[in-house]
């Protein structure tokens, strides 16, 4: 008998470690490159017409010293589908640095997603994207309520990073993805942008304030020529 559970417990090994090595290739082989046709990379031009919407849609959110835009993007769901089976995604926003796709940010429909837990999440999008950690981070994730989120899970290779974070009012979940070589870049440019706003910023006080005062003499200047004809005493 104990030859018998010896060589049973074996083959378990066995089995188990092929299924390992089986399973490993899959999880390693799974394309973070790409989301729902939305290739990190891509041009502004090419990824409104995958979203099927103008690029003229895109908002400029910052100009120097890179260009930042913005393009949002829902799923269309048919009147006659089943709601049960209807896309969960509420939005997508795809994030552009220099024209070239550096971030999108999924958020998933609150009641889509409703009862269903932070685990729940993580074994759903771990069977696309194989197993994933926990770092103890936070990413950029803007929202009404601020601009950082804890990362509840993260799936990641050293091209790419997928992190599931809470929305800011805790009703839903949302999916935060990034090329690392370009979200650096756009960070850079973010970070760069911020303090040139602020060195620059008591000259422009300045600007508008000249601007103001010369847009009210302007108005006491055409009243003075429209009244000082006319004037009787």
């Amino acid at each position: 008998m104990t030859g018998a559970r010896a060589a049973s417990g074996v083959i378990a090994i066995r089995t188990a470690t092929l299924c390992a090595i089986l399973w490993t290739p899959l999880l390693a082989g799974a394309d973070f490159s790409t989301y729902r046709g939305f290739q990190f990379g891509a041009s502004l031009a090419a990824s409104a017409k995958q979203a099927g919407i103008q690029p003229s849609e895109a908002t400029l959110v910052q100009k120097r010293p890179a260009a930042i835009q913005e393009l949002e993007w829902r799923p269309r769901t048919s009147y006659q589908e089943d709601s049960q089976k209807a896309d969960p995604v509420r939005e997508v926003l795809l994030r552009f640095y220099n024209g070239e796709l550096f971030q999108i940010v999924t958020t998933y429909d609150r009641e889509k997603v409703s009862g269903m837990t932070a685990a729940d999440m993580v074994e759903m999008i771990s069977r696309t994207y194989g197993t994933a950690t926990k770092p103890a981070a936070e990413v950029a994730y803007h929202s009404n309520y601020g601009e950082a989120a804890p990362v509840i899970a993260r799936w990641e290779n050293p091209e790419y990073s997928y992190n599931l974070v809470q929305t800011g009012d805790r009703t839903s979940f949302a999916l935060v993805l990034n090329s690392k070589r370009l979200d650096a870049l756009a960070r850079a440019a973010m970070v760069e942008a911020a303090r040139l706003d602020a060195l620059e910023a008591p000259q422009r006080a300045i600007d508008l304030q000249n601007k103001l005062d010369a847009d009210d003499r302007l108005v006491l200047d055409q009243a003075r020529s429209a009244n000082l004809p006319n004037f009787r005493p």
